[in-house]
Parts: structure tokens; sequence; C-alpha cells
């Protein structure tokens, strides 16, 4: 009888699991990574929204450019923000420009708008400037001498409102023409749009441009 020749069994590689302290290690690197790729999203996703606000601010602006060319170069005055209201909003820029601009337009509203739901309320995200500037005092002083020296002419309500609109308009757009870069035309109605420690606003200028809110006095300290 023939020994059998047994044929050496082949070699097993040997599985060693991971030791807490490689774990660890794995998990402090994976945590380091997330720090980094974290604020980074974010950060992306903050310059993605302002650029998406500009983009709706510098539609705002041509519709509003083919309102005031329709009115001779006029301002539209009305609220600087529309009456919120059970039946929805009223007033304000998006009623101005209603037959220029749909107010249901999704450019009314800002990307990165943390109230929602107030701005759906008042039915825009942006705040028009000179809508606030006709209450200022240089502005109401004179329309209030102005028409105290209409007190004697026959006008109905509406004409002597018309009337108070029209000087406001003018009064407005001089202080625009005065000081292009002083006054925004549309703002966010709130600083959503952070940078670094700072929470800036987007805005249109009178003349088209769009970007962060100027601060005259940062302007003047940088010469």
């Amino acid at each position: 009888m023939r020994n059998a020749i047994l044929a050496p069994e082949p070699h097993l590689p040997v599985h060693r699991g991971f030791t807490i302290v490689e774990m660890l290690a794995t998990l402090a690197v994976i945590a380091i990574v997330l720090s980094l790729i974290f604020p980074a999203v974010s950060t992306i996703r903050r310059q993605a929204g302002s650029v998406s606000c500009q983009a709706n601010l510098r539609q705002l602006h041509g519709a509003f450019e083919i309102y005031r060319t329709a009115i001779k170069g006029m301002l539209p005055i009305c609220d600087f923000l529309p009456a919120s209201t059970p039946e929805g909003p009223v007033g304000g820029l998006p009623e101005v420009l209603a037959k220029t601009l749909e107010r249901d337009c999704a450019c009314w509203y800002c990307a990165s708008d943390a109230d929602e739901k107030g701005s759906r309320m008042t039915g825009t995200s942006y705040f028009y400037v000179p809508g606030l500037l006709r209450y200022s005092p240089q502005v109401q002083i004179q329309v209030g001498v102005l028409m105290l020296s209409s007190q004697g002419e026959v006008m109905t309500e509406r004409q002597r409102d018309r009337r108070r609109r029209e000087a406001e308009a003018k009064l407005v757009g001089a202080l625009y023409d005065r000081s292009p870069r002083e006054f925004a035309v549309l703002t966010d109605s709130q600083d959503r749009h952070v940078i670094g420690d700072r929470n800036p606003r987007n805005a249109v200028y009178i003349d088209g441009s769009v970007g962060i809110l100027r601060d005259p006095a940062e302007e003047e300290e940088g010469g």
C-alpha cells in the first residue's frame, strides 16, 4: 500500500481587525475633513444665494426703468413695502410695476430669505428706498410749502393727491440726481448675505449697478 502524499495546505491570510486607536484616528481624520468641508459648502451656498439675489435686483431694475421711461423719467412714488392684509399684499412697488412685471414673479423674493412667510405676506423680500425717502423732512417740508401755495386752487382729492405725489417724485428724484451713489433704489429688506463677520445687504442703484449696499461713511474713510 502506497503512502499517500499529502499536499501542503495553502497559506491562508490572517485578517486583523481595527484596533481602538486606529478607529479613533480614522474618526478624527473624518471629523477634520468634515470641519473643512461644511464651512466651504456653507460659503458656496451663501455666495450662490447672493448671486441669485443680485440677478433678481437686475431684473427688477429693468422693469423699474421701463415704467420710469413711461412716466418721463420720474420715480414711482409708493410705500417702501406693500401692506400685508388678509386678502394679500397691497400697494408698494409690486403693485406699481404689475403691468410691467408679474406680481408672482420669483424675482420679488431673495433666494436667501430667512423669513419666507413674512416676505410672502408683503409680496417681496426687497425694500423700495424712494418710498422711504419721500417721508424725509427735507422732502416733506418742501411738499408742504407747495401744497399750501395751491390752497386757492379748486382740486378734487384725487387731483390733490396726484399733485403731492408728483412733487415728492421730483424732490426724491433730485436726491438721486445729486447723490446717485448714496441712495440705493432697492435693497434686501433684511441682512441675509453673510460675508465673514458682516451681514451686508444687496442693492441696486439708479444706474443699474448691483452689489453690496454701500456705506457712504466707509467710502469716505477709504477715500
